[in-house]
């Protein structure tokens, strides 16, 4: 997903994406199923490199994982990123009130995923890779369904939050929510596409993340 990210933004920007357990090199590791678990081992592997400006980015679940690392990180190091960006996903603080899906028979979960149709159609037609991809796709979809916000102290750095034009679920409404976990600036954007703009407007996207990290960079300079 992120691969062309390193190629697209400037020079000064160091894209560093996260491997989750159970995908690419990690395939054969068992995927997390609990946010906080999750998020404690993400804590672990990235505070060591956090010695220098920084910006956390999460699209949908990712929004997520995100949002929930800035606060451990701010526990664990009293520190912020710059700008915390959450992309296609409501604010943590609103439920979502659809029936969990991850513990669904498997054509019932088949059917779940090419309606939101965030699966490529030539992976769900092919039986013995989704027979691989189930297992990781149903522990996304737990970690997801099981998450349970509680409320905390705000964020002390900017939220840039970017929601999909056509997104039928997660609206501009509810990811402008976001405005409200954080006592500094909040920014939002909308993006030309459904809720997998991340990949059809990329640039759009991406334009949008390099002028939100040069004005808080040049915000902190003044400071």
């Amino acid at each position: 997903m992120y691969r062309s990210w390193a190629k697209l933004l400037p020079e000064n920007v160091q894209v560093i994406p996260v491997e989750l357990p159970g995908r690419g090199s990690r395939l054969k590791e068992s995927p997390f199923v609990s946010l906080p678990d999750l998020v404690v081992a993400l804590t672990d592997a990235i505070c060591p490199i956090l010695d220098g400006p920084y910006a956390f980015f999460g699209h949908s679940m990712g929004a997520m994982i995100a949002f929930e690392l800035a606060r451990s990180v701010c526990r664990h190091l009293d520190s912020q990123p710059e700008v915390l960006f959450v992309s296609g996903r409501r604010a943590p603080q609103i439920p979502d009130t659809a029936q969990p899906s991850y513990s669904l028979p498997d054509e019932e979960f088949l059917s779940e995923l090419k309606r939101i149709d965030g699966t490529p159609r030539e992976v769900l037609e092919h039986s013995e890779l989704m027979g691989l991809m189930m297992p990781l796709l149903r522990a996304d979809f737990q970690v997801v369904q099981t998450y349970e916000y509680r409320p905390g102290v705000s964020l002390g750095c900017p939220i840039s939050a970017f929601a999909g034009t056509a997104d039928a679920e997660e609206t501009r409404d509810l990811v402008s929510a976001w405005g409200e976990q954080t006592r500094s600036r909040f920014i939002s954007h909308m993006i030309e596409g459904d809720h997998f703009f991340i990949r059809s407007s990329e640039g759009q996207l991406l334009q949008a993340i390099v002028g939100d990290l040069q004005d808080a960079l040049e915000r902190r300079a003044r400071r």
